[in-house]
């Protein structure tokens, strides 16, 4: 399928149209390149812009692709979770009788695992079966959240495209993967053609320097980011990570980074490979049952070694913005309560003796290994200091753990760390998404506060719209959870908090180098009615509904508890839409 006749199906797709089973030929359309408006065709190519030429289907020779291009992708992989059945009957409606290419679909079961009612159950067996009749690959419920297990299974490989029906896909780039979002109707379209259209996004260089100081990780990093950067400077762009503070970080940190660049605003983030990632997968090669061999992480490291250029961006490769962040200054930082475009320096915010009801290590974002043991540290840190009384959570405070993927807990419990926290009070839950889209047990409830090491904290996100979110590191939420207030682990070993503790609070260094470069040949001209493709409307007209807030998120325009609800009906969307904006939404404006 042409590149110009994926983009008019598209069109027709999200104009509402119904496919018909017997293909209707589109009128013929002049082949045209797409447009840039970031980049000089002369100048090199991001990092983004070359994993993407890898995977872009027919471009002339020495094409290349630019920030703004429309192209034809063929992704490595296509992921889908519990969606995976709403996405079923729209690959039916289509016509679709088979997988256009069966090792490319990636179905992981995470989000409403708790829930064991008929109707839920036999979703799961339906999407099971389904995997089994084309024979792609299938995660059942327990395995893990899916981006977590796209990791560890090796279907997020560096240096290739993986897409997913699912915000947070983002989180492959933290080993070199360019992870990116796509809707239901792309992931049908692309079970079918093994393709889909992009719009290569605009560029960002965020430059990382310096390094983080003891107790400062990555979840700090990318909430200081999504605060000191609350201007859309990355609004739907592809993030680069770069500089010697990047290369210091672990893949652990550099995942938890990525993950959260979709609450940024940005469509992807990325992380160049480098021997810190490929000594991560050697450590990985090492496991019973390896996802990758010893011998593909032998061709990454030669290829790494033999064509560096292929692994980096050009040196005079142009990007949309150039920010910068001073890790040195860096200290924990906590989000909200209730947005990521508000964080608090640590030391400030726990002088303020801020209570908490309920706390949460759960999620793809916070709940790897590394993340329990420095959560269950805390807690043996306080133990050292209180050897005549048992840590446990404070209280009136629950605390919940999940891991990551079966394969995180069996690494916790292996190390000790699983019953560390589970000592300290922390009730478990399967490894899956739960609480963090407001599913199963242990949502917050009107007038709780909750600390969480979960990537979102919309009001109504993890449970009453009545309630407050922070997001913080797993080893702040530990010591919150212990100590009934939000602190740090020291506080946590002392007992208390005090407004001595805010002087430690120091000014955290950040810029913006440039705004963006274009050039006169690439830039965006304003299309006549002529240029529309076939299919679109040359205008709209309808009722305009003016909401009075900034930053609206997607919880606010469509609950996310609700989205796992295949059969949910459009009468029934009407009643809950804005139901977090307003409950009275629906009412006033139908």
């Amino acid at each position: 399928m042409s590149f110009r006749l994926l983009v008019a199906a598209a069109a027709a797709r999200r104009m509402g149209a119904t496919a018909s089973r017997r293909p209707r030929r589109l009128p013929a359309l002049a082949p045209t390149r797409g447009f840039s408006f970031t980049a000089a065709r002369c100048s090199g190519q991001t990092l983004v812009e070359k994993i993407a030429q890898r995977h872009a289907v027919g471009i002339r020779e020495g094409e290349l692709v630019r920030s703004g291009d429309f192209v034809a992708i063929r992704p490595r992989h296509i992921m889908t979770h519990d969606n995976t059945g709403a996405v079923i009957p729209k690959f039916r409606s289509i016509g679709a009788t088979r997988l256009a290419d069966p090792q490319q679909p990636v179905f992981a079961l995470d989000h409403d695992i708790q829930n064991k009612g008929d109707k839920n159950l036999k979703k799961y067996h339906d999407i099971e079966q389904f995997a089994r009749a084309h024979g792609n690959r299938f995660y059942p419920a327990g395995r893990g959240i899916a981006h977590q297990v796209l990791v560890e299974e090796g279907h997020a490989w560096p240096g290739t495209m993986v897409v997913g029906s699912d915000s947070h896909s983002n989180m492959y780039g933290g080993v070199g993967c360019l992870g990116t979002p796509v809707v239901r109707t792309d992931a049908a379209a692309i079970w079918a053609t093994s393709q889909t259209w992009w719009q290569a996004p605009p560029v960002a260089r965020v430059e990382l320097r310096g390094q983080l100081s003891p107790g400062v990780v990555g979840k700090d990093v990318i909430v200081a980011l999504c605060a000191l950067f609350a201007h859309d400077e990355v609004l739907n762009h592809a993030v680069e990570f770069v500089g010697d503070g990047a290369h210091s970080l672990v893949v652990e940190d550099r995942l938890a980074i990525a993950n959260m660049t979709t609450e940024w605003g940005a469509l992807a983030g990325i992380f160049a490979v480098d021997d810190t990632t490929l000594r991560w997968y050697e450590a990985r090669a090492c496991r019973p049952a390896a996802a990758a061999s010893e011998e593909a992480i032998a061709a990454l490291r030669k290829s790494l070694e033999t064509d560096p250029a292929r692994w980096a961006a050009d040196p005079d490769a142009v990007y949309a913005k150039r920010l910068w962040l001073d890790l040195d200054s860096l200290v924990p930082h906590v989000s909200g309560p209730d947005t990521v475009k508000v964080a608090t320096p640590l030391p400030a915010l726990e002088a303020q003796k801020v209570a908490i009801q309920k706390a949460y290590i759960v999620s793809c974002v916070n709940s790897r290994a590394k993340d329990l043991r420095e959560a269950a540290d805390v807690i043996r840190a306080v133990q050292r200091a209180r050897p005549d009384t048992p840590v446990k959570a404070a209280p009136g405070v629950s605390w919940y753990v999940a891991a990551a993927s079966s394969q995180v807990m069996a690494d916790a419990q292996a190390s000790g760390d699983w019953q560390v926290l589970v000592d300290a009070g922390a009730k478990t839950l399967p490894p899956g998404c739960g609480p963090c889209i407001g599913l199963g047990v242990g949502l917050l409830e009107d007038g709780e506060v909750g600390i969480s090491a979960t990537n979102r904290n919309y009001k109504g996100r993890m449970g009453s719209k009545k309630a407050h979110t922070y997001l913080a590191s797993p080893a702040v939420v530990a010591a919150s959870a212990i100590h009934g207030y939000i602190c740090s682990p020291a506080a946590a070993v002392r007992g208390t908090v005090g407004s001595a503790a805010a002087d430690s609070a120091q000014s955290v260094l950040f810029g913006i180098e440039s705004a963006g470069i274009s050039s006169q040949e690439d830039a965006l001209s304003t299309p006549s009615p002529d240029d529309a493709i076939h299919g679109f409307p040359v205008s709209l007209s309808g009722r305009l509904v003016f909401l009075p807030a900034d930053n609206l998120n997607t919880d606010g325009i469509y609950p996310g508890k609700y989205t796992y609800q295949d059969d949910i009906t459009r009468e029934q969307m009407r009643s809950i839409v804005m139901e977090n904006y307003d409950p009275e939404f629906s009412r006033v404006i139908l």
